[in-house]
């Protein structure tokens, strides 16, 4: 038997001038320590994979790459279970317990692979479900909708910007364990402050019926948080059995594994849909096909770009040197700041006789980011001659990479919401996330695949990005004929 949960979504809209819900300063702190905990440790991932724990480069990379990827797979099933069974208060509380007990174990080496696991596991719980909670609060077609995400989106670089201060500091000055750990903390700090503004959430993200989580719902989930740690261990093994036929695949294969399921996917649906409906999923499908290249290049960050600034930057100030992680923190931090401004900028845009269709706006943003490449690899080749380059280049990266992220990434998930059919709205943003998790996994592995061409990384992504961009911008017409005037 399955249950649904309770959508508090009335038809009419909010009187003019109404507060926004006041459960949302619980979920904004609850993602701000949620993703504080998150970026904390992807900021300490590699650095501790190469410095403390001895890894080669490639395999330190590929074990980033494989991570990031799941993250993105876990929450398509995370979603499903608790739209179906758990509701979404539950299954943010699994999550946050699960990520907890993740963070604390990435303090012992020994424990490396089963506290990723269950990092992954428990953001598959958690990182859907706190979003659709925050959409329940508000009624249908409500004007305060899009201000709220706003500010729940200032919460999550708020939370993404302090990790690598507060986390990097920790774990490269004191001690890694002390980084992991604080990881953890801000994790636990998430599951406090979550449960301590219940009483605000009303009945939204509870199952039919029920007012409020009892003593039998917080048994279930405290049961299902232990039994992910035996999960986890039953995954690992079955996945180090399978190990050596996977690498045995080759990349073609891996990547064509999910390609074909693409395929598959929209053979059948082809005779569900209207003609403008398989339309705009093709449209959806194919926008999602250059995504690839962008995350695949950006996702660079917390990689190659995260042992460049550990090993080719000079990091020097003042007498002190720059933790290598505090990098990471420049990202979030100019989303903040320029966020608003990129919104009014489009806003005023897309009034004029200029607007740009969307597909145009994320090739734009693909460009931008190639621009960042170049002048990442033209400080790669400073740094051969040199030894090391100012922190001013990786600035300078970070800087043109956001304004690309701005012009893509929030556009992107906007388009996938207005074109996906209804009935098929999870599934297509469920296959958003699958292109975001092949471009992680690329994103690792990428330096090893090219380590026997003569083509160095960033110049192969200043390609890439450059030329998916450009490609982007002249099939618009096409996806605009796909889009049927949504795009």
């Amino acid at each position: 038997m399955t249950t649904r949960v309770t959508e508090v979504t009335p038809p009419h809209a909010a009187p003019h001038g109404e507060r926004h819900p006041t459960a949302l300063p619980t979920l904004f702190f609850t993602e701000m320590w949620e993703r504080f905990s998150y970026y904390g440790m992807r900021a300490l991932l590699v650095l501790y994979l190469v410095n403390a724990l001895g890894y080669q480069r490639r395999d330190a990379l590929a074990v980033y790459g494989t991570y990031t990827a799941l993250v993105y797979l876990t929450p398509i099933v995370g979603g499903y279970l608790a739209d179906r069974y758990l509701g979404y208060r539950k299954a943010i509380l699994i999550g946050g317990l699960v990520m907890a007990m993740g963070h604390f174990a990435m303090a012992f080496p020994a424990l490396l692979m089963p506290a990723l696991g269950l990092i992954i596991i428990g953001n598959g719980f958690f990182k859907p479900n706190i979003s659709t909670l925050l959409g329940s609060l508000y009624r249908e077609h409500d004007p305060r909708r899009d201000g709220g995400f706003t500010i729940f989106y200032i919460g999550i670089n708020l939370g993404a910007f302090l990790a690598p201060l507060i986390a990097g500091t920790l774990g490269e000055k004191i001690g890694w364990h002390w980084g992991f750990g604080s990881a953890g903390v801000g994790m636990l700090f998430a599951v406090i402050w979550f449960v301590r503004g219940q009483h605000k959430l009303g009945n939204a993200g509870l199952p039919p019926g029920q007012d409020r989580l009892d003593r039998r719902a917080w048994l279930h989930i405290v049961l299902v948080s232990a039994l992910m740690i035996p999960l986890v261990y039953a995954v690992i093994g079955v996945g180090s059995a399978l190990t050596p036929l996977w690498n045995r695949l080759g990349t073609e294969l891996k990547v064509g594994i999910p390609v074909a399921a693409f395929i598959a996917f929209l053979a059948w649906q082809q005779r569900t849909c209207t003609r403008e409906e398989w339309h705009r999923v093709l449209a959806i499908v194919i926008v999602g096909v250059f995504v690839i290249f962008f995350w695949m290049g950006f996702e660079q960050a917390g990689g190659t770009m995260n042992l460049f600034a550990d090993r080719l930057t000079d990091r020097a100030l003042l007498g002190w040197e720059i933790p290598a992680s505090y990098f990471q923190g420049i990202n979030p931090l100019l989303i903040v700041l320029l966020g608003p401004l990129f919104s009014i900028m489009w806003t005023r845009w897309d009034q004029s006789r200029f607007a740009l269709p969307v597909s145009a706006k994320m090739g734009v943003g693909i460009l931008i980011m190639g621009a960042g490449f170049i002048v990442l690899a033209i400080a790669q080749g400073r740094a051969d001659t040199l030894g090391k380059v100012g922190p001013q280049w990786l600035f300078f990266v970070y800087l043109l990479h956001t304004m690309g992220e701005l012009c893509l990434s929030p556009i992107g998930l906007s388009m996938v919401t207005r074109l996906a059919p209804v009935r098929l709205a999870a599934i297509m943003m469920g296959i958003w996330f699958t292109a975001n998790a092949i471009a992680n996994y690329l994103a690792g592995i990428l330096e090893s695949l090219l380590a026997g061409s003569s083509i160095p990384l960033y110049w192969f992504l200043v390609g890439s990005s450059l030329g998916a961009g450009v490609l982007l911008l002249l099939i618009t017409p096409l996806l605009n004929y796909l889009m049927h005037g949504k795009g």
